[in-house]
Formats: structure tokens, C-alpha cells, sequence
């Protein structure tokens, strides 16, 4: 079976270990596997999760940082016949149990240093009844069954699931309009939303991405973005959808390991954002970097700056750089042909293959080029809806052309020129996009408004060229904390350290959450009806620039 010929997203699995059985499929910090062995591992798990409850359209949360057994828990959830949610492992608790509890997860593969945690919310969750930990909490004989024991009913060690199980999990009828994942996203209200797609969804779109990318089988792809990222995810579903090779790192926290890591697989695509160009730049003006088996360069989450083009060919010699611009909702919804990366620097591109992209005025209508209108997508790669928010996806999917059609509103405000490309102009709601992550400043808030002497907040995004977008924090205090000072950390603020804040930020906050600048102030301008004007915020913001 050809990918193009795949119907569910787990037979492209089947299909690069039947060609290729002895090919490195993953190389990971935990390990590396052939497809052979991923696919065993798979099978393994996906009847152990079956033997243990999980049927025909339950979630499955994979908790755990990039590595093999990340790609086992998705691919072994489709073979059970259920859908995959990857989580960020640096979710905090309270996000966490919302997650879990929203989508009605029924089983969740985990670290061995969240074991405890996940069996306790085990516990708290009707749903959740398994907790397979990956590592050495519940792994062995002797001690490790005494911490299996006194983790409850609910948890397995992921090895002993393994080895327990037989590589044939059950046929269960998944069809291509059935649930393959769910992408959790911020939301405006301040709970994650969860992202609906299927698995003729993601089909489609891998094979789009993969048509304008030119990439195939003898590609090694480096992925140091989180899988919980949708660009990070669809790096290792594109290496398994062609019969790639997925070169995995935990993070980009030690660059010039990952600049080896390249070296020493011969990686030959590397993804990234504009901040880690910006790093790898760096180094390169101070001791020259060469990185010669790299021949594609994909950029997203904020606008790649004209001027680290020549940089970045000179570290890549001939490889092509791709500009793109996408959202959850769609994955991608358009791209750069490299060879207008120097004659159209500031576009975004043209709609990726098989799919349309317009502009529409207030009434519906296209807007002649030049003139800023709302984007509009069209194509397979649209999502189902949003888990659980009928009105949420009823604001997203409005009606299409065609009798019964729906189709993306992404409320981002865009032009075209002459020539059809597409220029992003900036976003029409709140939220923040910074580092490719959807942000919420109401999340934001509702978590630093708990911060013991916070009597108000308002978080805002501010343009970074980086980031796409900084968040920024304004903060009021309360009169005790403005009397009392922070020890140790002397009386900024009238009380309150900007370096104590950020002690609670980073505790309390995923690291992409939590705000750049942090502004405290005597009070927020707000409306007659004491709504907070973000409006006026934004400006002083500008004007202070």
C-alpha cells in the first residue's frame, strides 16, 4: 500500500514497515527503532490498551516528552481503534485534570515521575480507568509492583504492558470520518479547546504537506518541537506517512547538541520558528556552523526575518526555506514556493495543494488586492469541530459555497497582491500567538490573578520578531502586598518584585505562557462598566515604544 492509497492514519505504519522492516523509523534521546519494531511496539500496546478497556472512539493522552514511546502511544491508540491526544509534559495540574476530564480520556500513557499524579486524578475521573507509566516507577518485580500497588487498580508499567500483550490488537471498524486525534488549542473563555480531526483530515493534509515540501522516504526529519505542538506532531506523522526516518530531541534547550544531533543522522529537514533560527544565527556569527545534509528549511509561528535568509543558506548551502502560515484548526493553510522567498520576503504564500484560501469583506465578499479582508479556508484538512462547543465551532465553520458546505473562518486579518500571494496583517480576536502556541490571555490571567497580592491583571500581546507575539502582563497589587515588600528581592513595584512575580509565573505557568514583561501599575483603565480597555493598554504600549 502507497501512503496516497492510506484510509486511516495508522496504515501508513503498516505500510513503511512492510516496505522497509530494518529502516530506522525513530531516533530518539530513549532509544532508536526500526519500523519493524515500532509497528511490533505498537501492535503490543494497542491490545494491551484493549485488554484494559479502551474501544472504538475512546481518547487516549499521551503525557510524555519526544521520544519512541511518544510515537508508540499514537500509534497505538489508532491500532486499538481509538484517538490520540498528545499533552505537553510540562502541563501543570490544574490544566491537566481540565483536559483529561473535557475529552473523557479513557487511558493515558504517562512518565514515571507523573505516575502518582495521574493515578490520583485516575481516581477524581469516572473515564480514566488506565495509567500505563513509562520509566522505572511501576516497572520490574519487588518494589516496582509495590509502587504499581499502592498506585491503585488503574496503573501498568509500559513494559510489562508490552511484554504481556501479543502484537494483535482486535479489528474495531474505524473509518475515515472517525475521530484520529485531538489537538488541544487556548480558547478565548480560558479553557483549552479541544481540535477535532479525523482521520481523513490529517490524511489529506500529510499528504499536501508533503507534496510542497518535495520530501520523501530518504528524508531524515529533525523534530525538536513539542508533539503536543501541531507542527511538532506532523514532523513524525510526515516521516512515518512516507517511510522517513523521525530524528527526535526533547527540546531546543542545548542547542549545538542538536546541532550534532543534525551532523550525526544526516538530517536533512529542519523545522523550526523564528527563535530558534535566531539562535543557531548567533552561534554562527561566532563560530561558523555547517550543517551540508539539510536541504529543506520550514519556518511557522511568526514571520522568518528577511535578513537571517542569507545566514541561514550559508549554515544549509542549497536548501530550500519555506514561509508558512497555519492554524490548528486547518494545520496549514499556506506556504512560500522557496524560489520567492527573496522577491516576495514579507508573503506567506499561496493555499497548500488540494485546498483554496480567500479573502472575504464584512458582507462575504473577495476584496480586490491590496485591500485587508478576513481569511477564509476551504479544503479536507478542515476540522470536525471543536470537542464539546457547539457555539465555538459554529463561530469557526460558517457556511461554504455550496448547499451544506462549511467552511474555516479564521478571524486573522489578511491581503493578497496582484500576483494572488497572501500577506497576514495581524489577528481580529484575543488571542495571543507567541512562539506558534495559541495563548489566552484570560487563562493567563485567571492563573496569575491567584498569585497571593494580585488585585488585578490584564495580559495583552505585544508584536516581537520572534515570537510573533510577546505577552506582556500589567499587574495591580493589592495594598497589603504593596506594604509589605518581598525579603531578598528589595521593593520594585511598591512591594513586589518583578523578579518574585516571575518566581510565580514560571511555577505556576507552561514556560510558553508565561509573560515576557511584567508592568506593574496603580490601577488598569477600564469602561464605564468597569470592563479593563486592552485597547488603551496596546497603545500606551506602542507609544512607550
Amino acid at each position: 500500500m502507497k501512503p496516497r492509497d492510506a484510509r486511516l492514519l495508522q496504515e501508513s505504519l503498516l505500510s513503511a514497515a512492510a516496505a522497509a522492516p530494518d529502516k530506522e523509523a525513530v531516533v530518539a534521546p530513549d532509544g532508536r527503532v526500526s519500523y519493524a519494531e515500532l509497528l511490533d511496539r505498537s501492535l503490543r500496546l494497542a491490545r494491551g490498551l484493549q485488554d484494559r478497556g479502551v474501544g472504538r472512539g475512546d481518547r487516549v493522552a499521551v503525557y510524555l516528552e519526544n521520544g519512541v514511546a511518544a510515537v508508540t502511544g499514537i500509534y497505538g491508540a489508532l491500532l486499538a481503534g481509538a484517538a490520540f491526544m498528545v499533552l505537553n509534559p510540562q502541563t501543570k495540574e490544574d490544566k491537566l485534570r481540565y483536559i483529561l476530564a473535557d475529552s473523557g480520556a479513557a487511558a493515558v500513557l504517562a512518565g514515571a515521575r507523573s505516575g502518582a499524579l495521574l493515578a490520583g486524578l485516575a481516581r477524581e475521573l469516572p473515564a480514566l480507568h488506565s495509567v500505563v507509566v513509562v520509566g522505572d516507577a511501576v516497572e520490574g518485580e519487588g518494589a516496582g509492583q509495590a509502587d504499581e500497588a499502592s498506585m491503585g487498580e488503574g496503573a501498568v508499567g509500559y513494559e510489562r504492558l508490552l511484554q504481556g500483550a501479543p502484537p494483535e490488537p482486535a479489528p474495531r471498524g474505524t473509518i475515515p470520518l472517525d475521530l484520529a486525534a485531538l489537538i488541544y488549542t487556548s480558547g478565548s473563555t480560558g479553557n483549552p479547546k479541544g481540535v477535532m480531526v479525523s482521520h481523513r483530515n490529517m490524511l489529506f493534509t500529510l499528504g499536501s504537506l508533503c507534496e510542497y515540501l518535495r520530501l520523501d522516504a530518504g528524508d531524515r526529519i529533525l523534530d525538536v518541537l513539542p508533539l503536543a505542538f501541531d507542527y511538532g506532531l506532523y514532523q513524525v506523522l510526515m516521516s512515518v506517512y512516507l517511510g522517513a526516518t523521525a530524528v527526535l530531541e526533547a527540546s531546543f534547550a542545548y542547542p549545538m547538541q542538536v546541532v550534532q544531533t543534525i551532523r550525526d543522522n544526516g538530517v536533512t529537514v529542519l523545522p523550526g520558528v523564528p527563535t530558534v533560527f535566531a539562535t543557531l544565527l548567533s552561534i554562527h556569527r561566532r563560530q561558523p556552523l555547517a550543517m551540508p545534509s539539510v536541504r529543506r528549511i520550514t519556518n511557522t509561528a511568526a514571520h522568518l526575518p528577511d535578513d537571517y535568509v542569507p545566514g541561514l543558506l550559508e549554515m544549509c548551502p542549497g536548501a530550500l526555506i519555506y514561509k508558512m502560515y497555519g492554524l490548528t484548526e486547518c494545520k496549514r493553510v499556506c506556504y512560500l514556493e522557496p524560489e520567492l522567498v527573496l522577491a516576495k520576503p514579507s508573503s506567506v504564500g499561496r493555499a497548500i495543494p488540494g485546498t483554496e484560501a480567500f479573502v472575504l469583506d464584512d458582507d462575504g465578499r473577495p476584496v480586490p488586492a491590496g485591500v485587508t479582508g478576513v481569511l477564509h479556508v476551504r479544503g479536507p484538512h478542515v476540522m470536525m469541530g471543536y470537542w464539546n462547543l457547539p457555539e465555538e465551532t459554529a463561530r469557526m465553520l460558517v457556511p461554504g459555497p455550496y448547499p451544506g458546505e462549511r467552511m474555516l473562518n479564521t478571524h486573522d486579518f489578511f491581503r493578497v497582491d496582484g500576483d494572488g500571494l497572501l500577506y497576514f496583517v495581524g489577528r481580529s480576536d484575543d488571542i495571543i500567538k507567541s512562539r506558534g502556541e495559541k495563548v489566552s490571555p484570560v487563562e493567563v490571567e485567571n492563573v496569575l490573578s491567584g498569585i497571593p497580592g494580585v488585585k488585578e491583571v490584564a495580559v495583552v500581546g505585544v508584536p516581537d520578531e520572534l515570537l510573533g507575539q510577546a505577552i506582556r502582563a500589567y499587574v495591580v497589587l493589592d495594598r497589603d502586598a504593596r506594604e509589605r515588600g518581598v525579603q531578598g528581592d528589595g521593593d520594585r513595584g511598591g512591594g513586589m518584585s518583578e523578579r518574585a512575580f516571575r518566581r510565580e509565573c514560571v511555577a505556576r505557568l507552561e514556560p510558553f505562557m508565561v509573560p515576557r514583561d511584567v508592568i506593574f501599575v496603580e490601577d488598569l483603565p477600564k469602561t464605564g462598566s468597569g470592563k479593563i480597555r486592552k485597547k488603551d493598554l496596546l497603545q500606551a504600549s506602542e507609544e512607550g515604544a
